[in-house]
């Protein structure tokens, strides 16, 4: 039997070019999908800088491709 867990990820804050990168989508579309609510909501950081939860964008993804099964 083994104990081996599969990797927990590292819960943390994603800027906006971080979220592009991770999900191939680009400022004007996210925001839209947030606008809709098909997209997780930024969290306000300061100012003029938000952000958003990793796990809330991983759990997207993994959404996403569980549609496409």
């Amino acid at each position: 039997m083994s104990t081996e867990h599969a990797p927990v990820a590292e819960r943390r804050i994603l800027r906006r070019t971080e979220v592009e990168a991770k999900t191939g989508i680009k400022r004007a579309h996210i925001y839209n999908l947030m606008k809709v609510g098909k997209f997780p909501k930024a969290k306000r950081l300061g100012i003029r800088a938000v952000g958003w939860d990793s796990t809330e964008i991983d759990a997207w993804i993994a959404e996403r491709l569980e549609e496409r099964v």
